[in-house]
C-alpha cells in the first residue's frame, strides 16, 4: 500500500522489494526514461510516481545508467507490463528493482495520486509492503518523515574520492551526433549528484573531467589546475551546502575560471552570488517544461528534476535573469554581470528529454577557449614586448 502524511490510502501490487520505504512523493511526466529516473541521485529522499502509464515494457539495461545505483526511494506506477520487449534489455524493471532493494507499486490510480500533489504540493509518503501492512502505521511512518527542506543530501551522494572521466557519448545510439576533435581542456566537476551523462556531454564537448567531492575545499580544486569548474546537479535543499556556497564565492573572488552549474549547482552558484532559494510546491519534474531565453525570445523544451529554485526578487546587482519556465514564471537561468559564470536550473544533458538546452555546455566550453585564448595572447604580447 502507499500511504500519505494527509492521510489518504492507495491499495496496489508489489513490484520490487519487499519492505517499507518513506520519502516525499512526487510526479515526473516524462514518457519515457524510467530507469535513467531512478538512477538519477537528485531522487534521494523521493518517492517517484510516473504519470505515464505504461512504464517497464522495455526493460533496463546496464547503458541507461546514471549513476552506479538506484537513489529513489521508492516508484510508484499505473501499470507494470508481464513482458518486456527491446533489443538493448537485459532483465525486466521487476527484477531491477528487486535487485537494487527499491520497493514499488503498482496497479494505483497514478491520475488521482498526481492531482492531489498539484493541489496540496509535494507529500510525504510510506510505501508499505506485505499482507501485515498496516494503513495507520503506513501513515505514522508518512508522518514521520522530516521533509526535504533543511536536508543537505548532496555529501550523502557524492563520490568519496575524486576520480577522472574521459567517456562520451555512445555514438552507436546517439547516429546524428559527433564528437568534438581537439585538444581537451581540463574541467574540475564538483559531484553534488552528477549524472554520467552530463559527464558525456561535456567529453562530448572537448573536456577531460576531473571529478571531485561536494566537499572539496576552493583551495583543493584550485590545485588541480582546472580551465574551467563545473557545479553538477543533485538531491536535497541547497542552503545548508555550506562548503559548496563558501567554495563557490571564493572561486569567484581570488580567479576568472568559467563557471557553470546544472540544477543543484545552479542554485548553489545563485546561493554564492548573494540569492536566496525557495521551495517549490510540489517541483519541476518531467521531459516536456517550455522555458523562455529572455535574450532571444526563443522557447526552448527541457528536462526538469527539482524542487528547489533561486528566488527572482533576490538577485541583487551581481546577477541577471537568463531563462525563465513559461509553466509558472519561476527563474531558469542566471548568469554572473562581472564573472564568465552562469546556471541553468533545468538539465541540458536531458537524459531523458529535448536536447534544446544541449548548447549551454558549448556555451560553457567556449567561455573557457576564450580564456585560454587571452591568456595566450597575452603572453605573446609581453614576449614581443620584450624583445624589442
Amino acid at each position: 500500500m502507499l500511504a500519505l502524511e494527509d492521510g489518504t490510502i492507495f491499495h496496489g501490487r508489489s513490484i520490487g522489494a519487499k519492505g517499507n520505504t518513506t520519502g516525499e512523493v512526487v510526479f515526473n511526466t516524462a514518457m519515457t526514461g524510467y530507469q535513467e529516473i531512478l538512477t538519477d541521485p537528485s531522487y534521494c529522499r523521493q518517492i517517484v510516481t510516473l504519470t505515464y502509464p505504461h512504464i517497464g515494457n522495455t526493460g533496463t539495461n546496464p547503458e541507461d545508467l546514471e549513476s552506479g545505483a538506484v537513489h529513489a526511494a521508492g516508484l510508484i506506477v499505473r501499470d507494470l507490463p508481464a513482458l518486456h520487449s527491446s533489443w538493448r534489455a537485459t532483465e525486466s524493471l521487476e527484477t531491477f528493482l528487486e535487485r537494487g532493494k527499491v520497493v514499488a507499486i503498482a496497479d494505483i490510480d497514478t491520475r488521482k495520486l498526481t492531482r492531489i500533489l498539484r493541489e496540496k504540493g509535494a507529500l510525504a509518503g510510506c510505501i508499505m509492503t506485505g499482507e501485515k501492512a498496516d494503513p495507520a502505521a503506513a501513515v505514522h511512518a508518512a508522518r514521520r518523515f522530516p521533509g526535504l527542506k533543511g536536508m543537505d543530501l548532496a555529501k550523502v551522494v557524492s563520490t568519496k574520492q575524486p576520480y577522472q572521466w574521459n567517456e562520451g557519448t555512445n555514438w552507436s545510439l546517439e547516429s546524428t551526433a559527433k564528437p568534438r576533435p581537439g585538444q581537451r581542456v581540463h574541467v574540475v566537476a564538483y559531484d553534488f549528484g552528477i549524472k554520467r551523462n552530463i559527464l558525456r556531454c561535456l567529453a562530448d564537448h572537448g573536456c577531460r573531467i576531473t571529478v571531485v567531492p561536494a566537499q572539496t575545499p576552493a583551495s583543493e580544486a584550485l590545485a588541480l589546475n582546472p580551465d574551467g569548474i563545473f557545479l553538477s546537479n543533485g538531491p536535497g535543499d541547497p542552503e545548508p551546502c555550506t562548503y559548496a556556497i563558501e567554495a563557490i564565492r571564493q572561486i569567484l573572488e581570488t580567479t576568472d575560471l568559467p563557471v557553470f552549474g546544472i540544477c543543484l549547482g545552479h542554485q548553489l552558484l545563485g546561493l554564492a552570488c548573494g540569492a536566496r532559494t525557495m521551495k517549490m510546491k510540489f517541483g519541476h519534474h518531467g521531459a516536456n517544461h517550455p522555458v523562455q531565453d529572455l535574450a532571444t525570445g526563443r522557447v526552448l523544451i527541457s528536462s526538469q528534476n527539482h524542487g528547489f529554485a533561486v528566488d527572482e526578487a533576490t538577485l541583487g546587482e551581481k546577477l541577471r535573469a537568463t531563462h525563465r519556465s513559461l509553466f509558472d514564471g519561476t527563474l531558469q537561468g542566471i548568469e554572473h554581470t562581472e564573472r564568465a559564470a552562469f546556471g541553468f536550473q533545468g538539465h541540458p544533458e536531458a537524459s531523458p528529454g529535448s536536447h534544446d538546452v544541449r548548447a549551454l555546455f558549448g556555451r560553457f566550453v567556449a567561455m573557457i577557449h576564450d580564456r585560454l585564448n587571452a591568456q595566450t595572447a597575452e603572453q605573446d604580447g609581453r614576449r614581443r614586448a620584450a624583445e624589442r
